[in-house]
């Protein structure tokens, strides 16, 4: 680590480094931005890697259909204070229109956002996404490089990536690809957070700890919701709960929490053991492959 620097001055660099490198070599980046916590900061460090010039891409959001209205809101306000034009993707738009079939019985819709994502991409000709995957999320993104190539059926191929010496990336790419850029590869849930605290990231307030209905299923306490039909065994109880990463509502789960600072959320997660995907994404629970599946049909 060069001196003088900490761990977050080091990691910060080296996501700016990338956004720049990205919208120097692509001719129309998009950064998915869910209004989550990862993509509040991945919007800060753009922020930083332009100012004081404005932002020079949109944000992209595929909207399930399933969200929490709390972070739509913090979606819409964000993008409409920093004045970036925001583009929506929606799965009920598609639903409706006949480009995807819901299958009969299924409540996630994050598998079906795939489709929505690579309608937009083609629709707006994006060629290069900025996202907020970490590597110490999931097994699948473990295996990502900073640039993830996709191609032209928006496919990925983890044994067609290419070499990243010494910070040296490589964006070029042929008509019809798509690149995934993921500023936040090497940072931790940890990282996240103390990079909140230092540069006063303002967060949806599902983060910290509220009272909510919630009801067990599978050993997660799920959020009481129009989309999500509970068996009658499982009844509602009122708990005091946040939120370590939100989406689809139908497959988020809350843990027990009275953390309602960032200081006191920074000091919870230190000592837990489990991932924010492994102890509250059910869709990640269905098998081992079920990220690297989605990530080959075209997912983030």
């Amino acid at each position: 680590m060069p001196a003088g620097l900490s761990r977050l001055d080091v990691l910060e660099s080296e996501a700016v480094h990338l956004i720049r490198e990205v919208v120097a070599e692509r001719d129309r980046p998009a950064l998915l931005f869910s209004g989550g916590k990862d993509s509040a900061v991945l919007l800060k460090l753009a922020e930083k890697a332009f100012a004081p010039a404005p932002i020079p891409f949109p944000v992209l959001h595929v909207d399930t259909g399933h969200n929490f209205e709390e972070v739509l809101d913090f979606r819409d306000r964000r993008a409409a204070e920093l004045g970036v034009r925001l583009v929506v993707a929606s799965v009920q738009e598609s639903i409706d229109a006949g480009r995807t079939v819901e299958p009969e019985g299924l409540t996630s819709r994050n598998r079906l956002q795939t489709a929505s994502l690579l309608e937009a991409i083609a629709e707006h000709r994006f060629d290069a996404l900025f996202g907020g995957a970490r590597r110490d999320e999931e097994r699948a993104r473990a295996k990502e490089r900073m640039l993830s190539f996709r191609d032209s059926f928006g496919q990925w191929d983890p044994r067609n990536q290419r070499p990243e010496l010494w910070n040296l990336y490589n964006g070029l790419i042929h008509p019809g690809e798509n690149v995934r850029a993921f500023p936040l590869s090497n940072w931790t849930e940890r990282d996240v957070w103390t990079y909140i605290d230092r540069e006063d990231v303002e967060l949806p307030s599902l983060y910290f700890a509220h009272n909510r209905k919630v009801f067990e299923r599978d050993g997660m306490l799920l959020a009481d919701n129009p989309f999500l039909p509970r068996d009658p065994e499982e009844q509602l109880v009122e708990r005091s709960v946040r939120f370590r990463t939100v989406g689809d509502m139908t497959c988020t789960g809350a843990v027990e929490s009275t953390a309602a600072t960032v200081s006191e959320v920074i000091a919870e997660i230190a000592a837990t053991r489990i991932s924010e995907r492994g102890q509250t994404r059910a869709d990640d629970r269905t098998s081992a492959a079920a990220m690297e599946d989605r990530k080959r049909e075209g997912y983030f």
